[in-house]
């Protein structure tokens, strides 16, 4: 499977003259590594490109009569590669914990797919969690090779995943992570699905031991947004996880796509 042909992203923080990691602070919290010169989110060659290759799928179900709005679906995307990230079988001798390993040390890939009917009672039969929004529902999976999909997920459309707001969006309220989208890119729901994932995994990063337990007892709650035009750059340049493009998809390589702005994080700069 041709990456050049999925929502596929493999992305890197930006900005900042951090000698260990761009985009983020030189030192952080004592208990939390580092997102050093040996991470995925780079975009120059390591030896990370060698390694196998893997993916984290995403799959929204998006039905005919009843498609999720696509703020919804953006924020139900992130909480999941959260939910994911945090659960117990991602960790240590979980039943995931080898697959997030190996995926984690490649570059970090994730793929959103579409399903309706049928095929979404297929998709819920594999390991895996499904995370309710609003309206929406997305189902995260354990990593898998980047050939090596199982057919179930396989033959799930990538394309379609463009999704509307009903309405104008209400601004986030104030003590809640803020997922800002760049105002100035175009994509489809299902590349900023993956976009803001990987800025919620670069918030979850930076953050303490204490800071990720508290954001998980609130269900992860977040929001997504684009950023006022006239706030973009402010955002870019403040020492907040900012997620770069790779560019095998829609955008061209190296584009800055979502800042995470953790309450926490921003409390830090």
């Amino acid at each position: 499977m041709s990456s050049r042909h999925t929502n596929e992203t493999t992305d890197v923080p930006a900005g900042g003259d951090a000698p260990v990691s761009a985009g983020v602070p030189a030192k952080g919290p004592a208990d939390v590594p580092a997102v050093g010169a040996g991470s995925p989110f780079r975009l120059e060659h390591v030896l990370r490109d060698e390694a196998p290759q893997f993916v984290l799928p995403l799959v929204v179900r998006i039905e005919k009569t009843e498609p999720p709005a696509r703020t919804d679906a953006l924020e139900t995307a992130a909480r999941a590669v959260l939910v994911l990230l945090a659960d117990e079988r991602a960790h240590g001798e979980g039943e995931w914990a080898e697959a997030v390993r190996d995926w984690q040390d490649a570059r970090i890939r994730k793929v959103v797919r579409r399903a309706r009917g049928a095929e979404w009672r297929k998709a819920e039969t594999l390991p895996g969690i499904t995370v309710s929004g609003e309206a929406s529902l997305v189902r995260v999976f354990p990593p898998v090779p980047l050939d090596g999909w199982p057919k179930e997920l396989a033959k799930l459309q990538v394309s379609g995943t463009d999704l509307d707001d009903p309405g104008p969006v209400p601004p986030a309220a104030a003590d809640l992570p803020v997922l800002w989208l760049n105002p100035d890119l175009d994509m489809s729901a299902g590349k900023a699905m993956a976009q803001v994932g990987h800025a919620a995994q670069l918030a979850w990063w930076e953050l303490t031991t204490a800071e990720r337990t508290a954001w998980r007892d609130s269900g992860f709650r977040l929001a997504v947004r684009t950023a006022p035009r006239e706030r973009w750059a402010e955002l870019g340049g403040s020492g907040l996880p900012v997620v770069r493009d790779a560019g095998f998809t829609e955008i061209a390589p190296g584009s800055c796509t979502v800042v995470a702005d953790h309450p926490a994080l921003r409390a830090r700069l």
